[in-house]
């Protein structure tokens, strides 16, 4: 088949899976049963806003897209694939936002249209933005890695109900979110909360970990990683992309996580796409970049994460 008539088959039904996503109302879950542990939420009303304006130089999508912020109760949004194509497989989504706001279309509600196409469960993770005054400008947030270490167990503990394979439970992030999923695949041995009720005793290990143009991997001014990031035994393989000329997220992030991946002896896959910068997400386009989501499909069937469940 050419090139372009394959790329435009793609588009095709990239486009027809978004139409049936956007038609199907997604399941939402909280996290959390009752209080939300370190949290006094009084921010205000959780609301959308929109991003702001930026140029080709900081991001790849200059053109406003939804956001959320000022979230105190964490959630779940459970896209699934059509049960006929459903690989068992499901990723939980980590918008980045600077762990102020959640670039939830962008970065979010693209991604699990995305995953279904590909016939994975996209399970969006609204954690808590904007980070708290206990929470330095410039540094991680620490609240949200709670969130994330919550719904991996959560996800793994409703496995067979929502149709998912408690042992392909995978995590994916872009930017701060990014980072997020990188730290929940290597905090794993060790929960950053007291454990509240029976979920909390199901791993919360992740299965696999994508983290897209990440943002907090790499030390200020070291060339090492940032520090509270290690690489435990039982890290699980990870998949990194980034753009090469990203200014909000210089590339030298993934770089030096790919290096302390392979000296600890994971699994791991590193993209660089010259010239691209920063937000591109799962977004079309005919510079290179846009073919990271074929390149880590292609990883996820290598690893064994997109092969069909045998018929029952």
């Amino acid at each position: 088949m050419h090139p372009f008539t394959s790329a435009a088959a793609g588009f095709v039904s990239f486009i027809v899976a978004w139409s049936a996503a956007a038609a199907a109302e997604p399941l939402v879950v909280e996290i959390w049963p009752g209080k939300v542990p370190d949290e006094s939420g009084n921010i205000g009303a959780e609301r959308f806003r929109m991003s702001p304006a930026l140029d080709r130089k900081q991001v790849e999508v200059t053109e406003p897209t939804r956001m959320i912020t000022d979230v105190t109760k964490p959630t779940l949004t459970i896209y699934r694939p059509p049960k006929e194509k459903d690989t068992g497989t499901a990723m939980l989504i980590c918008p980045g936002g600077g762990y102020w706001n959640l670039y939830w279309e962008l970065e979010g509600e693209e991604v699990a249209t995305w995953l279904n196409s590909i016939d994975v469960t996209g399970i969006i993770l609204k954690y808590r933005v904007p980070r708290r005054p206990d929470e330095p400008k410039g540094e991680p947030a620490r609240r949200p890695l709670a969130d994330a270490q919550r719904a991996v167990s959560l996800v793994r503990s409703r496995a067979a109900e929502w149709g998912i394979r408690p042992e392909r439970i995978g995590i994916v992030g872009f930017s701060a979110g990014g980072h997020l999923a990188m730290a929940a695949a290597t905090s794993f041995d060790k929960r950053t909360y007291e454990p509240i009720d029976d979920i909390d005793k199901i791993s919360c290990r992740p299965d696999f970990a994508i983290p897209v143009y990440s943002g907090y991997l790499k030390a200020k001014d070291k060339d090492e990683l940032a520090p509270g990031l290690r690489i435990p035994t039982g890290t699980p393989p990870v998949f990194l992309a980034h753009g090469g000329d990203d200014i909000i997220s210089p590339p030298e992030h993934s770089v030096l996580m790919y290096l302390a991946l392979k000296r600890a002896g994971v699994p791991a896959e590193l993209h660089i796409y010259a010239t691209a910068t920063h937000g591109f997400g799962i977004r079309q386009s005919d510079h290179p970049y846009s073919t990271w989501t074929e390149s880590c499909a292609n990883w996820l069937r290598h690893q064994g994460f997109l092969r069909r469940r045998a018929k029952e």
